[in-house]
């Protein structure tokens, strides 16, 4: 289980019953024309719903933040030890074009790259909204979404992290023809990672 659960925004709900099909724990039922979670239990988080809905009604809920003892008040205060930048989902296979996160700047990254480098929230995330996919094992159809998001969001600028070896440089490249046709003007730049864990360039493309 991953703490998170599901919530469906009645009022967006068409009753397509998309979500019922994608949903494989059986969690999501239509009740009088409108997705339901009626097995919370059985929802693992996953999300496999968020990219089914067309209509953008799906999205998570939080779980209580963790609360642990404060040395200072001898063990009696609590501390709310709660990540205000976290972000969920990141995959682009489960970000919806419209959620609500996105903002003047959206982090692109390639799979690998967050693997490869030790603090990579921390020196190209730093609160930004970010999604991650990878441009040769991953269906081009996901990353048709992002002309959607470009086109629907108030990003300014997109910052494209990528590894160094051939196949990534058609990230920057889905990115690039993304914003020439979302009908706004957006900044896209590029960051370059090799193989070791160094950036090799920073650019504008």
């Amino acid at each position: 289980m991953l703490g998170r659960k599901i919530s469906i925004d009645k009022e967006k709900c068409d009753g397509c019953g998309l979500c019922v099909t994608a949903c494989h724990e059986g969690a999501i039922e239509l009740i009088d024309g409108k997705a339901e979670l009626v097995r919370e239990n059985a929802c693992d988080g996953l999300g496999d719903c968020l990219p089914a809905c067309p209509r953008g009604a799906i999205s998570f809920t939080d779980p209580e933040p963790s609360i642990t003892m404060s040395p200072k008040a001898g063990g009696q205060k609590p501390c709310l030890m709660a990540n205000p930048g976290y972000q969920w989902p990141i995959q682009i296979a489960l970000v919806h074009p419209k959620s609500d996160f996105f903002r003047e700047t959206l982090v692109v990254g390639a799979d690998c790259t967050a693997f490869t480098i030790d603090d990579f929230r921390k020196r190209f995330v730093t609160g930004h909204p970010v999604i991650i996919g990878c441009p040769k094992l991953d269906d081009r159809a996901r990353f048709d979404k992002i002309q959607a998001i470009l086109r629907d969001n108030p990003i300014e600028r997109v910052n494209v992290i990528r590894m160094e070896v051939p196949c990534c440089r058609a990230l920057s490249n889905i990115v690039k023809a993304a914003a020439e046709t979302s009908g706004r003007t957006i900044e896209v730049t590029e960051t370059v990672i090799s193989r070791s864990g160094s950036v090799l360039s920073e650019s504008r493309i």
